[in-house]
């Protein structure tokens, strides 16, 4: 029996779920808050969210499964807490902006997974300016690759290649095969030698590449202190006041040269300075000196102190108000093969996160300087232009003309078209990936302007819940043909249906594409992982249609005896 899933909050995310989860076979129920024009009960029950009235009529006590994928924190957390007491052994997928709190939720609550849009679309967007088409990810050996489909046709460099040449480079994983006629499973395929035909469709996954580490710190203070330009932008107001203060301690300093004192240029130069500052000289030089000078020395004292306090004024500004962060940023921008991103959100700072961590160098362009994220970024030594990147000055400043890509990711969608608009004028040849949230326009948005990609997370995460809800811990997903597929691990146990078996025999039989094992501290793929024979402790990865995982449902047990 198929299990009866709920999805609790259907806005952009939401219905996506809901509507992929039902063309996928499920069982699936939504609750909203608000009829939607296109469903009917008991299709979609309408009430409030987190009433317990509202969850029964959905059947939250027989149900297996429950979504939820609002975009509040607070809400998803009463709403779960509710489902709780209704039906202590639901299994909940939960939508958390605060990943701190989806984590310790995890490890608290039995049946429990947090999940964030956020997380799950920010390496698409990443892999976007890479110059990889990525349609999702997936992780394997530690690390989250990008997952793309290749389309077959008359001029694709495979066509006419045999699939088991394709099969043992490590730093390509071939992940599902879809043929244009017939059904024929991946590896079966790659065993008896299938050739690449023209309407063929293959996922693929490619390694991430990890970039050289980035450049010592004395040569970035070397290019601070070349880049003169910055500096007299940002600091101009504080070395015009250094020289204002320069030349009336100078002017003092020759005046009481050049009257009969009988002081040295030293000795003069001390008492001005100690004068003008206020920070005391030797009085004496006065007393015995003509009314001219002592009226000179009460001017000197008077326009000093103005002069003084006007400069350290601006100096403080300068160091510890935000002048001095603007003009170490600017001294810091690359001049080329940098990426740029335009809007902190939470979308924004994650790709900033994954860009700096694969060793690229970025820039980032905020308009609001109370950003939260803000310090965030500047910790990790990126520099922050405060200001409209919608301002042809703004996106100048921050070198777009030899930028390696533009990432328009603010929460406005006006907004990103506008500065995505504006990067094409800059800089028509340099790569602009463009976030959309409302995921019915962005393909529309994408092939109106001609934007390298136009993305909406709601698209980009859908089918990671899709997949969740479907079947346990998933490691990948991906949309071939409008068939869902998903990635996970299984653990070879004694009473496990593969425990014995030859993974090819396995692949073969259950419809699946094993990826790699783990077994004996090693990992196996390509020839030698379709040569394994499974024992327990060994670690399958694998790939299957998510049509298939409801049978594979709940109990990892029941999941392994099945396939």
């Amino acid at each position: 029996m198929k299990p009866r899933i709920i999805v609790c909050g259907l806005g952009r995310t939401g219905y996506k779920i809901f509507r992929l989860l039902r063309q996928q076979g499920a069982f699936v129920v939504g609750i909203h808050h608000q009829p939607i024009p296109s469903e009917t009960a008991p299709d979609v029950i309408v009430g409030d969210l987190q009433a317990a009235a509202t969850l029964k009529a959905a059947g939250i006590e027989q149900a297996h499964t429950l979504v939820i994928a609002g975009s509040k924190d607070e809400l998803n957390l009463s709403i779960m807490m509710q489902a709780r007491v209704l039906n202590p052994q639901i299994r909940i997928i939960n939508r958390f902006y605060n990943t701190n709190l989806g984590e310790r939720l995890d490890q608290t609550l039995p049946d429990h997974l947090s999940m964030s849009v956020v997380g799950l679309a920010a390496p698409v967007f990443t892999f976007a300016a890479l110059g990889s088409q990525a349609i999702g990810q997936i992780k394997l050996f530690q690390q989250t690759w990008p997952i793309h489909e290749e389309y077959i046709d008359e001029n694709h460099l495979w066509k006419g290649r045999k699939l088991s040449e394709l099969w043992e480079d490590r730093s390509r994983m071939l992940i599902y095969y879809l043929p244009v006629e017939g059904e024929m499973d991946l590896v079966s395929a790659v065993i008896s030698g299938q050739k690449l035909e023209v309407g063929d469709r293959l996922i693929v996954g490619t390694q991430p590449r990890i970039r050289p580490p980035r450049r010592s710190l004395i040569r970035k203070l070397l290019k601070v202190i070349t880049n003169l330009r910055q500096f007299q932008q940002h600091g101009r107001s504080v070395v015009v006041g250094a020289v204002v203060l320069l030349a009336v301690i100078l002017l003092a300093t020759l005046t009481y040269t050049s009257a009969e004192l009988k002081l040295s240029v030293i000795d003069a130069l001390y008492f001005s300075v100690g004068m003008i500052t206020g920070a005391g000289g030797n009085d004496k030089v006065v007393e015995n000196a003509p009314n001219s000078i002592k009226l000179f020395t009460v001017v000197m004292m008077l326009v000093g102190a103005v002069v003084i306090g006007i400069w350290y004024a601006m100096l403080t500004d300068f160091v510890l108000g935000s002048r001095f962060k603007q003009f170490w940023d600017a001294a810091r921008i690359p001049q080329r093969y940098h990426y740029i991103v335009c809007g902190l959100s939470g979308i924004g700072v994650k790709i900033v996160q994954q860009l700096h961590t694969n060793g690229h160098e970025v820039v980032v362009i905020e308009t609001d300087s109370n950003n939260r994220f803000v310090n965030t970024t500047r910790g990790l030594g990126i520099p922050v232009i405060q200001g409209d990147a919608s301002f042809r000055t703004i996106l100048k400043s921050s070198n777009i003309d030899s930028a390696a890509a533009v990432l328009v990711v603010t929460s406005n969608d006006a907004t990103n078209l506008e500065i995505a608009l504006k990067s094409k004028s800059l800089a028509p040849n340099i790569p602009v990936i463009v976030h959309y949230a409302d995921p019915d326009f962005a393909g529309i948005a994408q092939q109106l302007f001609d934007f390298e990609a136009v993305l909406s997370p709601a698209e980009l995460a859908a089918p990671a819940f899709a997949a969740a809800a479907l079947g346990g811990r998933i490691l990948g997903n991906g949309i071939t043909a409008d068939s869902l597929w998903v990635a996970f691990a299984t653990v070879i146990t004694p009473s496990h249906a593969f425990c014995g078996q030859w993974v090819k025999d396995v692949a073969m039989n259950a419809d699946c594409v094993p990826l790699y094992v783990e077994t004996n501290h090693q990992t196996l793929h390509g020839w030698d992982l379709l040569e394994t024979n499974l024992s327990a402790g060994d670690i399958l990865y694998m790939t299957m249609p998510a049509t298939r995982l409801y049978q594979l449902w709940r109990d990892e047990g029941t999941c392994e005896r099945h396939t």
